[in-house]
């Protein structure tokens, strides 16, 4: 069953472990890795990244997460306020993610049928920042706004009933350090 979501691309984080570049501005094999991030969400109703706005090919919404650098709960509840019209689900992805595709959004949205939603899980077992969320049920966990800087997004999202999607090939890999980086080459 295909699911009517949108998607929001966490691309606001500090980079500290890269000396702090802009994340979204990085190349991999020629593209940047917010272009990776949008193509995987290319079958979203509408996307809003979380970050500084940038030119794009693709037309999104940029916006801010309140509290700046507030952590990956913040952007995600700030990216679902952004949405101008909220559908029943919203996928969260992280800008880091550039092994993650369309077929991963679709297996994610075919796990969450039914459930509070789904999240990509690594061969390590760890939940990876790929997930898709029943808009509905996010709203009645959500804390009110002096609680969500640096809320652990999965102690946010721990209340929910989440299938666990397992990773294929290189999916579940992140760029959080030049040597991530190097290593998807």
């Amino acid at each position: 069953m295909l699911l009517p979501w949108s998607a929001v691309v966490l691309a606001g984080g500090r980079g500290s472990r890269l000396d702090g570049v802009d994340k979204a501005g990085i190349e991999v094999g020629g593209r940047t890795l917010l272009e990776w991030a949008l193509d995987a969400v290319v079958d979203a109703r509408e996307v809003v990244v979380v970050g500084d706005p940038v030119p794009t090919e693709r037309p999104v919404t940029f916006t801010r997460e309140s509290p700046r650098y507030g952590g990956p709960a913040a952007g995600l509840l700030t990216g679902v306020d952004a949405l101008l019209d909220p559908p029943a689900y919203v996928a969260a992805v992280a800008v880091d993610m550039p092994r993650l595709t369309m077929g991963t959004l679709r297996r994610l949205t075919d796990a969450a049928d039914g459930r509070d939603g789904s999240v990509l899980v690594g061969p390590d077992g760890r939940r990876q920042l790929a997930l898709v969320v029943a808009t509905s049920r996010l709203r009645e966990i959500r804390p009110d706004h002096e609680h969500q800087h640096d809320l652990a997004l999965w102690r946010l999202l721990g209340p929910l009933d989440l299938a666990e999607v397992a990773a294929v090939g290189d999916e579940h890999r992140d760029v959080d350090t030049w040597t991530d980086l190097r290593d998807l080459a």
